[in-house]
């Protein structure tokens, strides 16, 4: 296929009139899709319908706690949720606060006790300015957080490594105002890369010039493989170990997209020093977690081999929507208007467009009733600088929709590049 670079003025005014006729004809079929969050398909859902029947009314609620779970008690969680929790973020038990549905929640809180109290150096919120490192393109919902917490946010470039990490040593090692960073290390939202070894080797021997800084690992996707040859991630906090550095670390995950995502388990992991310092706040703001969904998790799943065993039947649904995804986007290679991440797992594809085209993309594909994640939303403030990245999550729509969905979006692509080049 040549390139649409390389053609005429009058060449490019002949595809834009033939892209223009085949969006019209999308924009007739009356579509309405949403593919702008990636969100479980009911097939998914389903897989994890048996744990409701778990907890009859005649089951034993008495746990390895020798306590009755339906009542108050156990702020950071049942023993049996934070050493299953622990397995999967291969941690020891001890290192772990099992929370509720939702790892967002416990980044969100993390960030306001860094804001309002502090992490052994005084609250965030006393000083002129804090700055948190944002690899980009990156999740939205982290940025959003900074953002509410008006901590300015500095975007930085991923690499097929992870982070730039010459970029994130120069700020972290040189500027006390920069207190944090995002990181999603497997399987990244939204391009699906995993950090490389070395990459998380250079973490943990970051010398922070702010004694409180502090890295938050999201490891949302740790156990979403689809493909025979699994992604591996260093284990960063037994590499700040060798360094010294384990406070400088807090991790996060939860079952959001591995159970059910309104009521799922989340967990925080981090050093026992600092498992101290945010138990003793959690103990003014809750009374005990819910237990029971707790236990329910733990019954169903047993241990990380049933967690694996149970992506692996989650994979059958996701695999073929990835792939739907790559052939319809590999019908515009060679127009070299298309850039795009091949993942091995995860729960989304980076798609960049020509440089300007994004929102274009984006306002093309509504109009004709597909709603995709917002085109800048990956970066900090909602400001792509190139305006060019956009996120793909294919997992929610049936196989026949997202198909019906590639198609429309390869159309705008085309119509908006075209519409660019003759500009």
């Amino acid at each position: 296929m040549e390139k649409l670079a390389s053609l005429s003025i009058d060449e490019l005014l002949r595809l834009k009139e033939e892209y223009k006729k085949e969006y019209e004809d999308f924009k007739a079929l009356g579509l309405k899709l949403d593919m702008s969050r990636g969100k479980p398909s009911n097939e998914q859902l389903n897989l994890t319908n048996p744990m409701l029947d778990i907890m009859g009314s005649d089951v034993d609620f008495v746990g390895e706690a020798n306590m009755d779970y339906r009542n108050y008690g156990i702020l950071n969680g049942i023993p049996e949720a934070r050493r299953f929790l622990g397995e999967i973020l291969d941690m020891d038990e001890k290192n772990i606060i099992a929370g509720g549905n939702s790892s967002l929640t416990m980044m969100f809180d993390t960030v306001s006790q860094g804001m309002t109290m502090g992490f052994g150096e005084g609250p965030w919120m006393l000083n002129e300015e804090n700055i948190f490192l944002c690899p980009v393109p990156g999740y939205d919902r982290h940025f959003k957080i900074t953002e509410y917490f008006g901590i300015r946010m500095i975007p930085i470039e991923m690499t097929p490594d992870g982070p730039d990490m010459d970029e994130v040593e120069r700020y972290v090692n040189n500027d006390k105002r920069v207190k944090g960073i995002w990181c999603v290390p497997m399987y990244s939202n939204p391009q699906g890369l995993t950090y490389s070894d070395e990459t998380v080797r250079r973490f943990a021997a970051l010398k922070p010039a702010a004694k409180d800084f502090r890295i938050f690992w999201d490891d949302a996707y740790c156990a979403h493989h689809f493909r025979t040859k699994k992604d591996t991630l260093l284990s960063l906090y037994d590499e700040c170990v060798k360094m010294g550095s384990e406070d400088m670390v807090f991790m996060f995950m939860s079952t959001s997209k591995i159970s059910f995502p309104g009521a799922g388990i989340a967990a925080m992991a981090a050093s026992e020093n600092n498992i101290k310092m945010l138990n003793s706040r959690m103990n003014i703001q809750s009374i005990s977690p819910d237990k029971l969904n707790q236990l329910r998790h733990v019954r169903f799943f047993k241990d990380l081999a049933g967690v694996e065993a149970h992506m692996e039947k989650m994979a059958t649904f996701i695999k073929p929507r990835f792939k739907i995804v790559m052939e319809k986007l590999k019908t515009l290679d060679g127009m070299d208007i298309i850039f795009y991440s091949e993942p091995r797992g995860g729960y989304f594809i980076s798609v960049d467009t020509l440089e300007g085209c994004a929102k274009r993309v984006c306002q093309l594909c509504k109009d004709a009733g597909l709603v995709l994640t917002s085109a800048g939303s990956t970066y900090p403030y909602g400001i792509d600088p190139k305006d060019r990245n956009i996120r793909i999550a294919p997992t929610y729509p049936t196989c026949d929709e997202l198909s019906k969905a590639m198609e429309l979006f390869c159309v705008c692509v085309k119509l908006a590049s075209v519409e660019k080049l003759l500009k």
